[in-house]
């Protein structure tokens, strides 16, 4: 059963740092375009960070700088480094991947197949 489970998440203050996990079971990493997503309350889903197959590494303008994506094929894991966390990054992050090649815009939500369950980082002033 193909699955992604996201942990890491938390409350934090503002400036501090979270490392969010995305584990992935039941399939095999290497070939996936892999990204992050999340949802402020109230607002619709956006891309954060992704990965496309060429090994592009991809932010959105708000996080440039702050985050950083990495992926440890050997532990099927991928992460979502979070530094200089300010309150407006408070949502529910999500994992997703896409089995396959891809090289287009991975911020787009239906290019993904699997989706995690979401895990929350709240970020206080």
């Amino acid at each position: 059963q193909l699955q992604l489970v996201e942990s890491g998440g938390g409350l934090v203050q503002s400036g501090e740092s979270l490392r969010l996990s995305c584990a992935a079971s039941g399939f095999t990493l290497n070939y996936y375009v892999i990204g992050w997503f999340r949802q402020a309350p109230g607002k619709g889903r956006e891309g954060v960070s992704c990965i496309t197959s060429s090994s592009s590494t991809n932010y959105r303008d708000s996080v440039k700088g702050r985050f950083t994506i990495s992926r440890d094929n050997a532990k099927n894991t991928w992460y979502l480094q979070m530094n200089s966390l300010k309150p407006e990054d408070t949502a529910v992050y999500f994992c997703a991947a896409r089995r396959g090649t891809y090289y287009g815009d991975c911020f787009l939500e239906y290019v993904y197949d699997y989706w995690g369950q979401g895990t929350q980082v709240t970020v206080s002033s």
